[in-house]
């Protein structure tokens, strides 16, 4: 999975944070994908820690509940496609049947739920920026990848989660596969960063910029 560095820039984008604050923000793709998700839910609740689930619109359909639950726990939302294509491959008007399709999934699982944040399936961003940006949602980068995607147990993923600084939002996965290795991370990651000081934040938007709000 790598990241595209030729997307096109737009003013509202949601990267990580510059500031030197020990802040982090957590973020889950593919989901809702039970147990994984169930049991992310319980660690993030136990822990009064908010997150961004970045969905897929066949795992939503497939799990409407999950949706729920994502929502009414507070957690934030991203649009991560109708079932994870990669979108840079195809036209606009694709992109936006896609994204619409998926939103329309979330909004019927959860009606009312906002859907701030898009993410691109394998990062590779092309012209899906513009589209997601009409349909009011901002691009959820990140800059801390621990290939989760590729469980290499617990101790491993831990050490590479530890590698976190100021101000990363963090790619993780509650789909797209089994992770109870990635919840048993999060799991052992929450306590740690909190006894040396961090806050996990979401991402929020403000005017053109975007910044990391706090939550306890």
């Amino acid at each position: 999975m790598t990241r595209d560095t030729t997307a096109t820039v737009t003013p509202r984008r949601c990267v990580p944070s510059p500031s030197g604050a020990p802040t982090v923000v957590l973020t889950f793709d593919d989901g809702p994908n039970p147990p994984d998700t169930d049991r992310l839910l319980d660690v993030l609740a136990h822990h009064q820690v908010p997150a961004v689930f970045c969905l897929v619109g066949e795992q939503v359909v497939a799990h409407p509940d999950r949706v729920v639950r994502i929502v009414d726990a507070g957690h934030l939302l991203g649009n991560h496609s109708w079932k994870h294509d990669d979108l840079s491959t195809m036209t606009r008007e694709q992109v936006h049947a896609d994204l619409t399709a998926t939103l329309h999934a979330i909004h019927t699982a959860a009606p009312g739920a906002t859907v701030p944040f898009y993410r691109a399936p394998y990062g590779n961003w092309g012209d899906t920026i513009d589209v997601a940006t009409t349909l009011g949602m901002i691009p959820l980068e990140w800059n801390l990848v621990v290939e989760d995607w590729d469980p290499p147990g617990v101790p491993t993923l831990l050490d590479r989660l530890l590698t976190v600084t100021p101000g990363s939002i963090i790619l993780l996965h509650d789909g797209g596969g089994e992770r109870s290795n990635t919840v048993d991370a999060v799991a052992e990651l929450i306590p740690r960063l909190r006894a040396a000081g961090w806050t996990f934040t979401v991402p929020q938007v403000e005017g053109s910029s975007a910044v990391s709000r706090s939550t306890h």
